[in-house]
């Protein structure tokens, strides 16, 4: 039910969770197969279910699929009406909210291909020129595709269906007529901020004029707030860091227009803060997909317009957009975009500000020694920006479910000694290594976020010396920089040791020297 509520997929019998093929001495025959399809339909409704035939592995072993057909209009269901829903990869039953939103989404994924009113005949032959020339000179499309004619290509990518335009069709080669007939058709405003946030200048996009890649391109030509950019000092030089990077830009307007509701009335809004930008598109994230796993979950609204938008060359592969822009913030110092999201629309925010101009120089030192993957850029960000971060936590930064696949964030990073790792399981904790900042010869501003625990100690029983008797929140004020967190470990560790006393009840405690026997 949770694959046919979103976009189908398959089912393999026969292999196990864990494993990959079939055990070789494994043999099904026909009877079983009847058995499993007939038993599976019983316990659902409105689910399209296709058997393949017995399949035999290279191994040896036997096994075989069941294909599971996406819903185009109504719901999947259990045997009792019960409806359920994919969230990354889990399935969970549906609330009131999410049936809702299950229901649009149904909507939304037909949209593209709605057949309109319009002939291939009335659009202008130049645009369907243009498109099947965008589409033979990308290096993502394949020779097969290349090689065929300028309506087969249309075709192809489901701009026309049966001799008439689709709404993606329309949108991409219609005239600005035909453009303007669409529903809800893509529409775009842009605003400027003073520091007060009072309006200062707005352009719109609402003629229809231009297909998605053109309104793109216009976009980035015209909004030169965007362009604006910071200098830090960098040796005998100054480095330009740019308030917005040129790829995140386009990866948040490119998402903005791919994933729009266009089923929902609303313009696509690109707001520009003192401090900010803010984007916000019609219709709420995908389902399934939230600001917890959207680095790792993927769910498309409009499916064919993200293969035309990526076969364009103009936006990542499904799925790494969110990698990118945390890649890029990583590397410009400054925080990751932040998605907000309600029934009706989705906003991101991304902050102009760079947070420590230290650790772009930092970063760039470690790229310019090590080669590193997307993740591990993103890892660095993390840490650097906390100065130091527990296991748990970076699992939450980086939105694992398990903290076992951590390792395959930091594992090369603690290998080369960029990481070095304090603590085992859960206590674990990573920090730049202190020898690599020497290296480096950047002029870091020491800070106690990463004292280790016996100096912190230390630190402690000299505190207590000079002010007899505190509480930890008395402490954490004195002792600045260290996380609250471990001065709560390093004093619970002292009791235990009976380095130190406490009085009072549990509201009201306070911590001294004990006395010595």
């Amino acid at each position: 039910m949770c694959l046919a509520n979103a976009q189908g997929g398959k089912i393999f019998i026969g292999i196990e969770d864990k494993d990959k093929t079939p055990p070789a001495d494994q043999a099904l025959n026909d009877e079983l197969v009847n058995n499993t399809i007939t038993r599976l339909r019983t316990l659902c409704f409105n689910v399209g279910l296709t058997c393949s035939t017995i399949e035999t592995h290279k191994s040896g072993g036997q096994f075989f699929s069941i294909e599971v057909h996406a819903t185009s209009k109504s719901l999947a269901t259990t045997s009792d009406g019960k409806i359920f829903i994919r969230v990354g990869d889990q399935c969970q039953p549906a609330r009131n909210e999410d049936i809702q939103r299950l229901v649009g989404e149904k909507n939304a994924f037909n949209w593209e291909l709605h057949p309109t009113q319009f002939l291939v005949a009335e659009i202008p032959a130049h645009n369907l020129e243009w498109f099947s020339r965008e589409i033979k000179s990308s290096k993502r499309v394949i020779h097969n595709i290349k090689d065929l004619s300028n309506i087969e290509i249309a075709e192809h990518y489901h701009l026309v269906d049966k001799n008439r335009l689709t709404n993606l069709g329309i949108l991409w080669l219609g005239t600005p007529y035909q453009r303007s007939r669409l529903t809800y058709p893509l529409t775009i405003q842009y605003i400027v901020y003073d520091e007060t946030e009072n309006k200062v200048r707005k352009l719109d996009w609402h003629d229809q004029r231009l297909n998605p890649k053109d309104v793109l391109l216009d976009i980035e030509q015209k909004a030169i707030e965007l362009t604006y950019f910071d200098e830090i000092p960098q040796g005998l030089f100054r480095k330009q860091i740019r308030h917005y990077d040129e790829k995140l830009i386009r990866e948040l307007l490119i998402n903005a227009i791919a994933h729009k509701d266009f089923t929902i009335s609303g313009d696509i809004f690109i707001k520009v803060f003192k401090d900010r930008l803010e984007i916000t598109n019609p219709g709420g994230l995908p389902l399934g997909i939230n600001k917890s796993n959207i680095l790792h979950s993927t769910n498309r609204r409009n499916p064919y317009l993200i293969r035309i938008l990526h076969d364009l060359e103009l936006m990542e592969g499904e799925g790494t957009g969110y990698n990118l822009m945390y890649e890029i913030a990583s590397r410009d110092g400054k925080a990751f975009p932040l998605p907000e999201t309600d029934f009706n629309t989705t906003r991101v925010i991304q902050s102009s500000e760079i947070q420590n101009e230290e650790s772009i120089q930092l970063i760039e030192y470690i790229a310019g020694h090590f080669e590193l993957s997307q993740k591990e850029f993103i890892v660095l960000g993390i840490v650097i920006r906390n100065g130091k971060i527990s296991s748990v936590h970076l699992t939450e930064e980086l939105q694992l479910s398990e903290e076992e696949r951590i390792r395959s964030y930091v594992s090369k990073l603690v290998d080369h000694s960029i990481l070095i790792s304090r603590g085992v399981k859960k206590g674990r904790e990573y920090l730049i290594n202190p020898k690599l900042i020497a290296d480096s010869k950047i002029n870091i501003k020491p800070t106690l976020k990463i004292i280790e625990q016996p100096r912190l100690i230390a630190l402690i029983e000299e505190t207590l010396k000079l002010h007899s008797i505190l509480s930890i929140q008395e402490l954490f004020a004195r002792l600045v920089d260290v996380p609250i967190e471990d001065i709560r470990k390093a004093v619970y560790k002292m009791i235990k040791h009976g380095t130190i006393a406490q009085e009072g009840g549990k509201k009201n405690r306070k911590y001294k020297m004990a006395k010595k026997k």
